[in-house]
């Protein structure tokens, strides 16, 4: 198995994309251990095992500093640190005070950071690695998402500034996501038919499932990777269809 004996942290890894990179690297042979501030609702399980449930809050800097030297000193190594936990509700800029949108900023950017630096001295001891899970946010315009969309650039530009501080000791990429379906895509884009609506604009025509995530997550944690850091890998089921090409009235199919 492509990660047997490896040590593998997942912030965010109890429900949606992060449950699906859990169950990925305990699929292929991962110990894991997930954070987030509440347990799941169930275990995340994959392969007849099971990842390990720590509470922390990751904006408190002394409690994910400690929360790492546990999972060190409990495995006695650290080899993949995977930074998911993120997210923000929909909220256009002058509908919210400049401290709500700080703390998106915080959660997206400022914490992951955190996170890297207290697993740093464990991952350079082992030559482990960290993913970052950005978006395609972090790339163009994310009207109603603004903050967020901020944090996942400066989050690719971080990765890739600790992809050099940090060789060779420490690989660092960045997984850029489009659009995935969890229990959450309701909030975002509706009932089925408007989710259903929202795949059909990917040229993919689908969202992503979290397990695809998980998949490229694997990879840039394992040794088929061994020569890949600081890069940023698109999984958005090709983009978006430009909206001209739709507008246009020529070059129309019959």
């Amino acid at each position: 198995m492509e990660l047997d004996g490896r040590v593998a942290v997942v912030t965010g890894g109890t429900r949606g994309v992060g449950a699906g990179i859990a169950r990925a690297f305990l699929a292929a042979g991962a110990k894991v251990v997930v954070c987030a501030r509440r347990p799941p609702d169930r275990p995340v399980e994959a392969a007849g095992a099971a990842a390990v449930f720590r509470p922390v809050d990751l904006r408190d800097q002394a409690a994910v500093h400690d929360f790492f030297a546990d999972v060190a000193a409990t495995y006695g190594q650290l080899d993949v640190l995977v930074n998911n936990a993120g997210g923000t509700p929909y909220r256009l800029l002058g509908e919210g005070e400049a401290e709500r949108h700080a703390r998106v900023v915080a959660l997206n950017l400022t914490a992951p950071m955190h996170a890297s630096l207290a697993a740093y001295e464990y991952l350079r001891a082992s030559r482990g690695s960290v993913v970052m899970i950005g978006s395609v946010s972090g790339s163009r315009p994310s009207p109603g998402t603004a903050a967020y969309g901020a944090a996942k650039a400066g989050l690719q530009n971080l990765a890739g500034s600790m992809a050099v501080e940090w060789a060779p000791e420490v690989r660092v990429n960045t997984l850029v996501l489009g659009m995935v379906r969890t229990e959450l895509s309701h909030l975002h884009y509706g009932d089925e038919a408007g989710i259903a609506a929202v795949g059909r604009t990917v040229p993919a025509r689908r969202l992503a499932e979290p397990s695809e995530i998980g998949d490229a997550a694997v990879f840039l944690a394992s040794e088929r990777a061994a020569y890949v850091s600081g890069a940023s890998l698109l999984i958005h089921g090709g983009g978006e269809r430009p909206a001209f090409l739709d507008a246009a009235t020529a070059n129309k199919e019959n």
